[in-house]
């Protein structure tokens, strides 16, 4: 049983188990000592975002990996995908990053990648943490204010920026207008250079990182915003991210966001009339909206449902040879590209579809007619099994059956945070909220936090 990894790496607030220094000391001497290969020295890429917390988290986890034996070099502020393309561009034998992605600044986290560019194996981070564990019974405390992160090497950022724009070849952008919102994080340090390279009409919001504005009232967690900004500029499209920049949810001119699941829409209808999409298959997750399914299966393509997580995305997509995968949060998987989610990327791609269609983003996904679909976030103090939770099963199973097919009823636990997720996809809006707000009081009642 996991009781450091969850689902997108270790994630807590910053200085407190099981991010204290300690504990980040002994992850960084087992991440060196798991992932050696036989006897030979392991070489680690390291990045981070914009936290106030990420560069003394860079420099104990830095010090443990050097005690375990390893090779450090740093990208300084890089997006999360930025690391899995250094890591296996370059041959290290991991890539890490210190990031928690959406959540608040006074949040941080450890993410690892294998030097094939993915995320570990499940085996591979019961390991580590069985070695951090034995650790923390010997190590002593770090001293923080005796050690300092390594210095950043210029290079790798520039040369995950050249991959980016070899992997769109010859897309020029000149013909659009955009708006986009570095979220306050790591995209900060390269979507300014790269998209004022492509398109000389780009507006950049939200690009001035102070440590404790990532994701504050901005980027993917508030597409609203860009959304304002984009029908405000009269620009054509906007690009948001999140604090980690692996996922990417945009705008059309009309100022209406278009999510995850419209560009796995747009981009499937893409890859198949180019004969690219393999088996007519396309993997998304269970909280993709049923009009996706609707659309894609009058394109005669398949969808197929995953767990959320873009992790368990990737390994059904694996499993079908699929060449397309995503979430509706903007995580998007491009095989042929990347290893795993990457927002620029995505970005990259959306607009040279765009750009090669001649229509503008909204008419492309006019036809996805979405479920009305609420989600809940219940905050809770523990993440009891909910099918044990007498209440809360016959009020989900209630909702099911009221339903009858005409619609969908998804309840899990965050994997990031302590929360629940209520999802809920009705005819209309009235019967969502209705079952939506009973789940909820019932989780709140049973383990509200």
């Amino acid at each position: 049983m996991r009781r450091l990894f969850g689902t997108d790496g270790i994630r807590a607030v910053a200085g407190e188990a099981p991010l204290d220094p300690k504990t980040i000391y002994a992850a960084g001497m087992a991440v060196a000592h798991q992932l050696k290969a036989n006897a030979h020295q392991a070489s680690i890429i390291l990045g981070m975002d914009t936290r106030e917390s990420s560069e003394w988290i860079a420099a104990v986890l830095t010090a443990g990996l050097l005690r375990g034996g390893a090779a450090v070099e740093s990208a300084g502020v890089i997006t999360t995908p930025g690391i899995a393309y250094l890591a296996r561009h370059h041959k290290f034998t991991a890539g890490v990053v210190i990031s928690a992605s959406h959540n608040p600044w006074h949040d941080n986290g450890i993410k690892v990648f294998g030097g094939d560019g993915y995320k570990l194996p499940d085996e591979t981070e019961l390991r580590i943490e069985d070695e951090i564990f034995r650790q923390l019974e010997s190590i002593a405390e770090p001293d923080i204010t005796q050690l300092a992160p390594p210095v950043t090497n210029s290079t790798f950022r520039a040369g995950y920026e050249a991959f980016l724009l070899s992997a769109v070849p010859g897309l020029h952008l000149d013909d659009l207008k955009l708006v986009i919102d570095c979220a306050n994080g790591a995209a900060s340090a390269i979507a300014p250079e790269l998209f004022v390279r492509l398109c000389s009409s780009a507006q950049l919001t939200h690009a001035s990182p102070d440590g404790h504005n990532i994701n504050a009232d901005c980027g993917a967690l508030h597409p609203e915003v860009v959304a304002a900004e984009t029908k405000a500029a009269v620009a054509d499209i906007g690009i948001t991210f999140d604090g980690d920049a692996d996922r990417a949810l945009f705008a059309c001119r009309h100022g209406r966001v278009v999510n995850g699941d419209a560009v796995l829409l747009l981009a499937a209808r893409d890859l198949k009339a180019r004969q690219m999409l393999n088996g007519g298959i396309v993997v998304a997750t269970t909280m993709s909206n049923m009009g996706l399914e609707g659309a894609l299966r009058r394109d005669m393509i398949r969808m197929l449902r995953a767990p959320v997580g873009d992790k368990y995305v990737l390994e059904m997509m694996q499993a079908n040879h699929a060449s397309l995968g995503g979430e509706q949060s903007g995580h998007i998987l491009f095989p042929h590209l990347a290893t795993t989610g990457d927002g620029l990327l995505t970005a990259l791609v959306v607009l040279d579809i765009v750009h090669r269609s001649g229509k503008p983003l909204d008419e492309l996904v006019a036809d996805l007619k979405v479920f009305p679909q609420t989600i809940l976030n219940v905050p809770v103090k523990e993440k009891k099994p909910l099918d044990e939770i007498e209440t809360v099963a016959a009020t989900i199973r209630e909702a099911e059956q009221a339903l009858d097919g005409n619609g969908r009823v998804v309840v899990r636990y965050s994997g990031t945070e302590p929360l629940a997720r209520v999802m809920i996809e009705a005819e209309s809006e009235e019967t969502m909220r209705r079952h939506a707000d009973a789940i909820a009081g019932a989780i709140r009642e049973a383990l509200g936090a």
